[in-house]
């Protein structure tokens, strides 16, 4: 559990030092223009893949978060967008039993419009590679191929991560 809780820090840690890089033009993805100010969005899980070795940060705008907070993700509503953000995995030299951020992968979104996008699924998906942030343009095809697992669960991989309820400030 302890390793968890060290990539659950390292991934917010990595989030916050990538919050601090300027947006800048984007040539557009799959005819999606870039999210400016993903960078702060609030996280909503994170992930590790062990088949190809990637940390992930599922980020959410403030509507897909109040979906997640409130458990109402199958369908997400309208108007959810989902990041995220992967890197390579490394290992920390002075923590062997924990990994890191390593290299920057990319940031991929899937922005929920169930008019907009009826084609795809109700899903706009849209990528950009490197810390360059490439537009990859290869098609929607590609990512709905990769999700078609999850089509049950809205074509969404990663469950919200529980948090602890908000307790009000006494006044």
């Amino acid at each position: 559990m302890d390793i968890r809780k060290s990539i659950v820090s390292a991934l917010l840690v990595a989030v916050s030092g990538a919050a601090s890089a300027a947006d800048s033009n984007h040539e557009a993805s799959h005819s999606i223009a870039y999210p400016a100010g993903w960078q702060n969005w609030s996280t909503i899980a994170v992930s590790h893949r062990t088949d190809n070795n990637t940390l992930r940060v599922i980020l959410g705008n403030d509507i897909a978060v109040a979906a997640a907070r409130a458990g109402q993700t199958n369908p997400w509503p309208d108007g959810a967008i989902l990041g995220k953000v992967v890197w390579k995995d490394t290992e920390l030299a002075n923590w062997k039993a924990a990994t890191a951020p390593g290299a920057f992968v990319h940031a991929e979104f899937m922005f929920r419009d169930s008019a907009k996008y009826a084609d795809t699924y109700g899903w706009g998906w849209a990528r950009w590679v490197g810390l360059e942030q490439k537009a990859f343009n290869e098609g929607p095809q590609v990512c709905i191929a990769c999700h078609t697992p999850v089509k049950d669960r809205d074509w969404v991989f990663t469950a919200p991560a529980t948090f602890p309820a908000m307790v009000p400030a006494s006044e």
